[in-house]
């Protein structure tokens, strides 16, 4: 197995997860950015990170698939290098009224936000744990923590993944294994959010809305942190955020 230093960023799009591999990237990780499907998607940015003199892979992969998941993580180690930073950030934000969640939203929502998660947490762990060292990090919401209106099947799901979370921190802190998990609460700037606010979010303070560089820099902050103050949960929201 090769040294280099990998990066493995489960949710890789367009928006926080880029901003996750090009940070990680410009610390000498090689980023392996992956993502549900259209890997090809991921072009773009691996260019970027290359260009800039780091070393970028893109891989589709249905991280519900406990197969699949296995074998991206064996793929890694073998061709690439050791994992020593694994998060976990596919979104899942869907909402419905509770009589309107069907069992199919109910289950997918659950598959991808926390099934998912598990698997991936898992998997890094068996792989880092033999080295007693290793990050393992989850994008969590607002809905980690609390239930809204018209949010049965994301907040039992981002629940269900902070849970996942705190147990594995539990177990491997003590191993050796850094463990965490990020509420971000608000919205994040991107054309999604910039789509639904509007013109409403151009009369906005710049600096009133999530920017995905500098989430993104919290989590390297979590990564680098020495194991005698390691965090567990950092929450991050704009400073006109109401919570």
């Amino acid at each position: 197995m090769s040294e280099k230093r990998v990066a493995l960023v489960v949710g890789a799009g367009p928006g926080l997860g880029a901003s996750i591999c090009r940070r990680f990237g410009r610390e000498g990780f090689v980023v392996c950015g992956v993502r549900r499907r259209h890997a090809d998607e991921l072009d773009e940015l691996c260019r970027e990170i290359t260009d800039a003199g780091g070393e970028a892979h893109g891989f589709a992969t249905d991280m519900r698939k406990e197969d699949a998941v296995i074998a991206l993580f064996d793929r890694v180690e073998k061709e690439i290098g050791r994992l020593g930073v694994v998060v976990f950030n596919p979104g899942a934000n869907v909402t419905f009224p509770i009589e309107e969640t069907t069992t199919r939203v109910f289950t997918k929502v659950w598959e991808m936000a926390c099934f998912a998660g598990f698997l991936v947490g898992r998997e890094a762990a068996r792989r880092m744990l033999p080295r007693s060292e290793g990050t393992i990090l989850f994008t969590g919401a607002t809905a980690s923590v609390r239930g809204g209106a018209g949010f049965a099947a994301f907040a039992s799901a981002k629940a269900g993944l902070r849970s996942v979370a705190q147990t594995m921190a539990r177990e491997l802190g003590p191993k050796g294994i850094h463990v965490g998990h990020i509420v971000i609460d608000g919205g994040i700037d991107g054309a999604f959010i910039r789509e639904l606010m509007g013109d409403a979010l151009e009369a906005r303070p710049a600096d009133s809305i999530l920017a995905p560089d500098d989430i993104a820099e919290t989590y390297w902050a979590l990564h680098a942190q020495r194991r005698s103050a390691w965090t567990f949960e950092a929450d991050l929201r704009p400073w006109t955020e109401r919570w």
